[in-house]
């Protein structure tokens, strides 16, 4: 829901922060292979070393453990949808890379409303500098509220969520832990949703291993030979160690914007119509359906589209025409090998990560 799948075409600005000053932990807890870790580690964004940096301002909002799990709790509690009957959790499950695990193509929010855009997969979104599908929204602290008061997610008012949880005992407390305040705020509800997402880091699949020469990151020759293909046919969208240059390109899904002019909502351009922006492929394997309509149930099927189904239009990427017809040519083998390679971004300790299961 918080990178969800329609935006209102306007940006949401002007919501004042008041930061709280917050200090780290020292204690130590045990990871998933059992290793000691310091706590202050646990609940502190860590960037990777093949990772560009943050973009989030974490000056403003660092993380701690009080911090990350009032935003796990929030995250799974119903309480921020206007009947009780729905979670972030509910279209976004850690299983799939934080992304819709159900079967149907759109996201289902309150009343069983249906979504207009495919909902994404929560990672990374430290290092990101915009988001939704057309960039309508420029700092994470504010996604939240697009999910909260969109009719077709959770369709509640943002003040209302906050006088919901000042009313119930258990979250003052937790507030007041977190962040020193004797009283809940839109602005702190939306900094603990924040801490809680910037930890969802994915950085150790068999590809970040084998890019770091660690245990665990050999490459099959076939999967090597499919980064190659990848790297040729399709890097220059999806380049970079996040697999994408987060522009906005349209890519031949539709030749008519008619129900949704992607980009154009927001910067009112007719030349961004049917652009959306170039999606990370990290997890790419576990986060099905694909497109920001939920088109493609299968990589294959991706890449089907890019060899024979790009649909012309005024506003068609300029990569994907060519003499002949638009796209990208493909053979069957080059497709399967690009498969191969793309199953090599599946990071399976992310998935696994306890930092962010339900805890009550």
């Amino acid at each position: 829901m918080f990178i969800n799948r329609i935006n209102r075409g306007q940006l949401i600005t002007g919501l004042a922060l008041s930061w709280a000053c917050i200090f780290a932990f020292i204690s130590c807890q045990k990871n998933e292979a059992g290793t000691e870790i310091p706590q202050d580690k646990t609940y502190t964004f860590q960037r990777p070393d093949n990772f560009p940096p943050p973009t989030y301002t974490f000056e403003n909002n660092p993380v701690t453990e009080e911090g990350f799990k009032l935003g796990r709790k929030l995250f799974h509690d119903p309480i921020l949808s206007r009947d009780g009957s729905v979670s972030c959790n509910n279209c976004h499950i850690q299983a799939v890379a934080f992304a819709d695990a159900q079967q149907h193509p759109l996201s289902i929010g309150v009343d069983n409303r249906i979504g207009k855009r495919n909902a994404p997969p929560l990672t990374n979104l430290a290092f990101m500098k915009e988001f939704f599908w057309d960039g309508g929204v420029t700092h994470l602290d504010f996604t939240s509220v697009n999910a909260i008061e969109a009719d077709f997610e959770l369709d509640e008012s943002l003040a209302n969520v906050v006088r919901k949880l000042n009313g119930k005992p258990e979250y003052p407390p937790l507030f007041k832990e977190a962040f020193g305040i004797d009283s809940i705020t839109s602005p702190y509800l939306l900094q603990a949703l924040s801490q809680f997402m910037v930890l969802m880091v994915s950085s150790n699949s068999k590809y970040d291993k084998y890019v770091r020469g660690e245990a665990g990151g050999q490459l099959t020759a076939r999967e090597l030979e499919g980064r190659q293909i990848f790297q040729l046919k399709c890097g220059s969208c999806h380049s970079g160690e996040l697999f994408s240059d987060f522009s906005y390109r349209n890519n031949g899904i539709n030749s008519d914007f008619t129900n949704d002019l992607g980009r154009a909502l927001i910067t009112e351009q007719e030349s961004d119509n049917g652009k959306f922006r170039v999606p990370s492929l990290r997890n790419v394997a576990r986060t099905s359906p694909y497109m920001h309509n939920a088109k493609f149930w299968t990589l294959k099927e991706v890449l089907d589209h890019y060899d024979n189904g790009v649909k012309d239009s005024p506003t068609l990427d300029p990569l994907l025409k060519n003499n002949s017809k638009p796209g990208i040519e493909l053979t069957e083998e080059e497709k399967e090998k690009i498969i191969d390679f793309l199953q090599t971004l599946s990071d399976f300790e992310f998935i696994a990560d306890s930092r962010f299961f339900q805890q009550d």
